[in-house]
């Protein structure tokens, strides 16, 4: 089949290029003129695994191309499908505008019978918003809209594609619905769930999954302090909870606060569009709320627990939002690296992957290659990101090139035990406290709460 996809950014970069590795021969064209060039070129402007190189794969069996041009990028397409973005407004409402802009585009050189396929994140009402922009340009074109949404996550994002929890198709006409469900035969004859459903129920539907799944990292998180202020372990505590068939083990992990491009916006739209219909979605506002406070909580939690002196060396490994994903956006290293230097203390920092993105938002760090130069004299590791290479460092380099030795492991990577008997203390989220073999963190903290800190928390919003 042919299809056009309008954006060659995250979402419609990888849905491109998994549907030329289907077979489907796809045409791929951006507003951007220079992304377009770099992908011309093979270069890939984003960081996912796979990714590069079934793009070049497809390129060189002719079943993808880039184009700079919209006409021939649409005029030929069965189906077109619209990746740009939709970011949050600074009242949390959704901007429509590029996906506006993008139907005004298509409908100059849309060819009778195609259907437009709305891949974007986009509230319900959408899809009948661009029917309408479509038909005031072009009166007499008989096309459809339906509404794609994608469930791509960042650092698996080919996996979910390919091998996905379900495909949901959004048509109000029998075309469209027989049209994207041709598509996607290839993956529903290996046995991928189809959900097809009105235009409305398919765009709801990506923002309440967004939604609780954000939930569920937030219940975790507060579970976690609980786990704290009551000696258990919320290991354990997640494992029992996610052998429940009605729950399930999946964003069961606590962490520093969820982050990237999807939840922190999505919650916030999908917040504000309950308020504005009249349907406030009280737990997601309070979830919103307490996920940004969390990250600043950690933040002081290392700047009262490391006993630290003004100009202490604090090495924060992993920038990026999650494991295997350049993306920084809404990290919780954002929010936490500046708290760090307000109250004094010099960052040094590391990621293997998002350090040219994390440069463009953070200043005054100093920047190394390795986290072995992160921790290199420091008084204190913090590690924010999930990635394998922090989760097996070498404890023993890690401990020698410390100074005073002190790691607070906010994705908890490490082996408690075995950070101890390499001599470190080490602090995690939902378990005890662990000092060096032989010395007490009970009467460290304690101490510690007692004494006057050496530097001050940035006082309490």
């Amino acid at each position: 089949m042919q299809i056009a996809m309008i954006g060659a950014g995250y979402v419609g970069l990888t849905t491109a290029t998994c549907f030329a590795e289907m077979g489907h021969e796809v045409a791929c064209h951006d507003v951007d003129g220079e992304r377009i060039r770099q992908l011309e070129a093979g270069e890939l402007p984003i960081y996912e695994p796979r990714l590069e190189e079934a793009m070049r794969r497809a390129v060189a069996s002719g079943k993808l191309r880039f184009s700079r041009s919209g006409a021939d990028c649409v005029g030929g397409a069965d189906i077109v499908f619209l990746a740009v973005g939709t970011p949050a407004t600074p009242d949390g409402r959704i901007d429509l505008s590029q996906v506006e802009a993008a139907a005004r585009l298509v409908s100059r050189w849309l060819k009778p019978g195609a259907v437009v396929a709305i891949k974007s994140t986009v509230v319900a009402g959408t899809c009948r918003r661009v029917r309408e922009i479509m038909a005031e340009e072009r009166q007499s074109l008989d096309f459809s809209v339906a509404a794609n949404p994608e469930f791509l996550r960042e650092g698996s994002a080919m996996e979910d594609f390919l091998c996905p929890d379900r495909i949901v198709i959004g048509c109000d006409d029998r075309r469209s619905a027989s049209l994207l469900s041709e598509v996607y035969r290839p993956l529903t004859e290996r046995g991928a769930p189809k959900v097809l459903s009105s235009t409305p129920n398919a765009e709801l539907i990506k923002y309440a999954a967004n939604a609780f799944l954000a939930l569920k990292i937030g219940f975790i998180n507060e579970v976690a302090d609980l786990c704290a202020q009551t000696g258990a372990d919320v290991g354990p505590v997640a494992e029992g909870i996610g052998l429940d068939r009605r729950i399930g083990p999946s964003f069961l992990r606590p962490g520093p606060g969820y982050g990237g491009s999807c939840f922190p916006k999505d919650t916030c739209i999908f917040a504000a569009t309950g308020h504005g219909r009249g349907a406030r979605q009280f737990l997601i506002e309070t979830l919103i709320e307490r996920n940004e406070k969390r990250k600043v909580a950690l933040a002081r939690r290392v700047i009262a627990q490391g006993e630290l002196r003004e100009g202490s060396v604090v090495a924060v490994l992993g920038l990026a939002f999650k494991a295997n994903t350049d993306d920084v956006r809404e990290a919780a290293a954002l929010t936490m690296v500046p708290i760090l230097q307000k109250a004094g203390l010099r960052v040094r920092a590391h990621d293997p992957k998002a350090r040219a993105n994390a440069r463009q938002w953070l200043r005054d760090v100093e920047w190394t290659d390795t986290p072995y130069e992160a921790a290199h004299g420091a008084d204190a590791v913090v590690i924010l990101t999930e990635w394998e290479e922090y989760k097996n460092i070498d404890l023993g380099r890690l401990a020698c090139t410390m100074s005073q030795r002190v790691v607070f492991d906010y994705r908890n990577l490490l082996d408690p035990r075995a950070v101890a008997a390499h001599g470190l203390t080490y602090f995690s989220l939902g378990r005890p406290p662990v000092s060096p073999v032989g010395k007490s963190t009970r009467g460290r903290v304690s101490a510690l709460a007692g004494s006057r800190r050496r530097v001050a928390a940035p006082a309490r919003d």
